[in-house]
């Protein structure tokens, strides 16, 4: 289907939900890129204006809609428990789902949609990109608040709403099998690129392994640490809420810190072609780790904290090899703009993960200071 008749239920939907008010309109809203999503305004019986954030959620990418609105109705239930209890304001220091008019917290439209109600954070305002560094310093300590308030979730109970995200080592294996198959035909141009990610098969166990000897705990993490996912207070410019629970799921703290160390600690595009450009910036890592463990507030265990720099090498890796993977694919996964795009991006993690192997002292030095 086309994403016109995707969204034929949205007035189906805006009609489906415990709204305060009648909705006046509807209007394309943010930048994501996975979920189809809408700015709600409507007139309150008072005559004051309420606003919220409706969204088509994406069956394609999140095949169990029922079991994901069961994760965030949980964890936003215990964060907002959470929150209350250390005396801030759940209203805007979590996110705030309405229900439908059947009591569900998702609404199924006549063509087998998923809808979703969220109300509107006030106040607000989320960045695609790091503009200065206390954006990042501030994403970091509101990521780290969030692994502290789910310290004692019990991760084990939520449902893996993407199977295997960061499973490394399958990926691995995925990408041996994408190599030997080589159904595109493009194998021979890239061997070096592959030779790269051969020689690391210990970096794609690393992780996985530590987990299943008990040397890391599972935890509640978010798996998608971007700038944009955090809500800036406008005022201050502290970051107040942790938002896109979509992937929110059992998995390791050390990952969503490397995420955020691939994404934001990088002097280059993600698909920069000149390569000399790529590095991963030391003032910046060392920004972030000082803001995230100032935000975890000393609920990750000492193992965990040892391994930051591991989580930043591995999740870099990790997402250059699914770059190369798709490319050797026929680029079915990542959406691409232009011939190659894949294969420079896959170049940019791997050129990072070299940067950091280079830095490797460094970062724990860092680390350790911290």
């Amino acid at each position: 289907m086309t994403r016109e008749e995707l969204l034929k239920g949205k007035p189906e939907a805006l009609e489906s939900f415990q709204f305060e008010g009648r909705p006046e309109e509807a209007v394309g809203y943010g930048s994501g890129h996975i979920n189809d999503t809408f700015l709600v305004r409507c007139t309150a019986s008072d005559g004051t204006e309420k606003k919220y954030i409706l969204q088509r959620m994406n069956r394609e990418i999140f095949t169990e809609p029922v079991e994901l609105m069961e994760n965030i109705m949980n964890v936003t239930s215990f964060l907002r428990k959470k929150i209350t209890e250390k005396g801030g304001d759940p209203e805007r220091e979590t996110l705030n789902a309405v229900l439908a008019k059947d009591g569900k917290p998702y609404f199924v439209d006549s063509i087998g949609e998923y809808w979703r109600v969220y109300i509107f954070i006030e106040g607000a305002e989320s960045y695609d990109a790091v503009e200065k560094p206390e954006d990042f310093y501030e994403s970091a300590v509101a990521f780290g608040n969030f692994q502290s308030l789910l310290s004692d979730y019990p991760a084990e109970t939520l449902h893996e709403t993407i199977k295997g995200f960061h499973d490394t080592k399958a990926r691995f294996c995925t990408f041996k099998k994408a190599v030997e198959d080589d159904i595109m035909g493009r194998a021979a141009s890239v061997q070096e690129e592959i030779a790269f990610v051969l020689e690391r098969e210990d970096v794609a166990c690393a992780l996985g392994d530590m987990l299943a000897a008990g040397e890391l705990p599972l935890r509640v993490t978010h798996n998608d640490t971007k700038l944009n996912n955090i809500m800036m207070d406008s005022k201050t410019g502290k970051g107040i809420c942790v938002i896109d629970l979509d992937t929110v799921m059992p998995g390791l703290a050390v990952n969503d810190f490397g995420d955020s160390i691939r994404f934001g600690a990088s002097t280059a595009a993600e698909d920069e072609k000149d390569l000399s450009k790529v590095s991963c910036d030391m003032e910046l890592f060392e920004l972030y780790t000082k803001g995230f463990m100032e935000g975890c507030k000393g609920s990750l265990t000492q193992k965990e904290r040892e391994m930051l720099p591991m989580g930043a090498k591995v999740m870099t890796f990790e997402c250059g090899m699914r770059f190369l993977t798709d490319y050797l694919q026929g680029d079915t996964y990542f959406k691409i703009h232009r011939e190659g795009q894949n294969l420079d991006r896959c170049r940019t993690q791997f050129k990072l993960v070299k940067d950091m192997e280079e830095k490797w002292d460094t970062m724990q030095d860092i680390v350790r200071r911290i």
